[in-house]
């Protein structure tokens, strides 16, 4: 399925690394580099990613959630050269073509609501064209977003991105009408109370603080929120978060609207990681995996829902004939190898994993996810719950040849879904290696 464990003798960055990265800081915006840690890719396999200097890597990162197939995709890159011979480009929006249109009767196959869609390139357009769907359909203008959540870095969408003040910072007056309140993150609870003894506060708090107080609920468009919360730290909202939050929609006529961009396509187990509450959204957003590592994004509303005249609202290169060939061949390969029972039989075996070593190192403070969308804390004390930097520890898995990234106070691991269980449990090991390294520097 993907490649084999590789030999893993690493001492980054190299000398080809950092003429590269010296040659990125000289000519590119400065962006995050080096962020993480100084990774310079130069290709890869399955789960596997090789730098410049030739170290291999096991990924925990998927591209940042791109890579659910994992790299280099045979099938992928034929489907794409095929249907490169044919035409590279022409806009859907503007001509019609069939490879949109395929792509969106596929999708009214796979959604468990019938839509019509909008295709774009990233997902924070997606999101961008979700807002403006909600506004137009509602005749309203107000919404309410979630802290802790991220959605873009676009001026809509930053209106509702709350992970780092750097996001926002010198970039006010944002997109008005936003109201944003707490997302149920039960470990570091805002209100400081104790699922499940708080009776679903932040739940209770929308209604008669926000909606009660000084939002008027018949201006409301729709309740814009991260299914789960990815940069977040995979942060899994309590059982029934969503159902109350869906009683309070359909009680003022307000959309509920699922960004589904980094948990979407299959990686909690589930299509849309909202499936888990049996929850139907008014519109949803997919992205980066849905490209099967090319750039696409969708938005996709109810058919009532998605009432945009045109010229309301347009793209140029999004629903690009390649990129939709691609994506055609990622749902075939997400279903025909049943890679989402995969994210699942994978995640539950990382899960118990991950409370196994919980139970032993006391820097451990939360473990928590669905399918191959896990996150755990580390903590200097699980009283206080004090974070440890997580930069400094993703930054010692990978120097021993594991690519991971943070999530709000966590780390996450979200690999392709087609990692072999040894490469996982390779991983894995390396993990709790680290572990025992810190815990024991904490301890001396």
């Amino acid at each position: 399925m993907n490649a084999k464990i590789p030999n893993i003798v690493i001492d980054p960055p190299g000398p080809e690394a950092r003429k590269w990265l010296d040659r990125s800081n000289a000519t590119m915006a400065p962006y995050n580099r080096p962020f993480y840690y100084p990774l310079v890719v130069a290709g890869g396999e399955g789960a596997v990613v090789r730098d410049v200097d030739g170290n291999a890597f096991i990924d925990w990162n998927s591209g940042l959630g791109v890579l659910n197939i994992g790299q280099s995709n045979p099938r992928i890159i034929a489907a794409m050269t095929e249907k490169a011979k044919g035409f590279m480009h022409y806009s859907y929006t503007d001509f019609a073509s069939r490879e949109p249109v395929e792509l969106a009767e596929r999708l009214n196959e796979i959604l468990p609501m019938a839509c019509k869609y909008y295709l774009a390139s990233g997902g924070t357009e997606a999101n961008e064209a979700a807002l403006k769907i909600a506004r137009h359909f509602s005749k309203r203008q107000l919404f309410i977003g979630f802290m802790g959540s991220f959605h873009g870095r676009t001026f809509g969408t930053m209106a509702f991105s709350s992970t780092a003040p750097v996001q926002r910072q010198h970039f006010h007056p944002l997109m008005p009408g936003v109201t944003l309140v707490p997302y149920p993150y039960c470990y570091r609870c805002p209100y400081k109370l104790t699922y499940p003894d708080c009776s679903l506060w932040c739940v209770d708090f929308i209604e008669e603080w926000v909606l009660q107080k000084f939002v008027p609920p018949e201006e409301v468009a729709g309740f814009f929120f991260e299914s789960i919360a990815g940069e977040g730290g995979y942060i899994v909202p309590p059982p029934e978060f969503f159902p109350r939050l869906k009683a309070i929609a359909a009680k003022y006529g307000i959309l509920m609207m699922a960004d589904e961009v980094q948990t979407g396509c299959g990686r909690t187990g589930k299509f849309l990681a909202i499936e888990h509450w049996d929850i139907l959204p008014d519109i949803v957003t997919l992205g980066k995996a849905i490209g099967g590592g090319v750039p696409l994004s969708i938005a996709a509303a109810k058919k009532d829902v998605m009432d945009l005249p045109p010229g309301a609202h347009c793209t140029t290169t999004g629903g690009n004939p390649v990129a939709c060939a691609a994506a055609l061949t990622f749902l075939d390969i997400l279903f025909e190898d049943r890679l989402m029972e995969r994210a699942s039989e994978l995640g539950a075996y990382t899960l118990n994993r991950l409370q196994q070593m919980q139970a032993e190192y006391e820097i451990i403070g939360d473990v928590r996810g669905k399918g191959l969308a896990i996150c755990f804390e580390l903590v200097k004390d699980r009283y206080t719950k004090e974070p440890i930097d997580g930069k400094d520890f993703v930054g010692r898995l990978f120097r021993k040849g594991v690519l991971a990234v943070t999530g709000g106070a966590g780390i996450r691991i979200f690999p392709p879904l087609v990692m072999e269980k040894q490469m996982l449990a390779t991983s894995l090991d390396i993990l709790e290696s680290t572990l025992k390294e810190v815990d024991r520097e904490g301890r001396t």
